[in-house]
């Protein structure tokens, strides 16, 4: 079958914007297939860890408002950071005693100098006996 030289130049012309289109989709296509990667800016968003000292919320809070809106439980797993966002998951460890304990965080604090972190109870029990009132700890952030 033979074309016209019209019909063969809208073929061709045809021909040219599907490879054109090809050309380009197809990267976009493979790509949006791929397992995002962060960046190294979300990455150090997400790198968190510091050392200092931790308390434990006294039992004077119980079923006090938190910062986040929360009832206070001193029998849940929470903890008060000064700037983490709230939810976001530490993991506490003893310094001493290499005892861990993953919280949330719920609440606001603590507001004594050269404290980084305020646990509750239950969660302070986990890494130190509760007499002791303040360990020196590592925070970790978990993703």
């Amino acid at each position: 079958m033979q074309l016209s030289k019209t019909h063969a130049k809208t073929f061709h012309s045809c021909l040219r914007v599907i490879f054109l289109l090809c050309l380009f989709i197809t990267p976009l296509l493979i790509n949006s297939c791929a397992v995002p990667q962060k960046s190294s800016r979300q990455q150090e968003e997400f790198t968190y860890k510091k050392t200092g000292i931790a308390s434990y919320y006294g039992s004077k809070f119980q079923s006090r408002k938190t910062a986040s809106g929360e009832i206070f439980n001193n029998n849940l797993k929470t903890a008060a950071h000064r700037t983490l966002p709230f939810g976001t998951q530490v993991i506490v460890t003893n310094l001493h005693n290499h005892k861990s304990v993953k919280v949330r965080i719920n609440d606001r604090g603590p507001y004594v100098k050269n404290r980084i972190i305020d646990l509750t109870r239950a969660a302070f029990s986990k890494i130190e006996s509760l007499e002791k009132g303040i360990t020196k700890v590592g925070i970790m952030v978990v993703d």
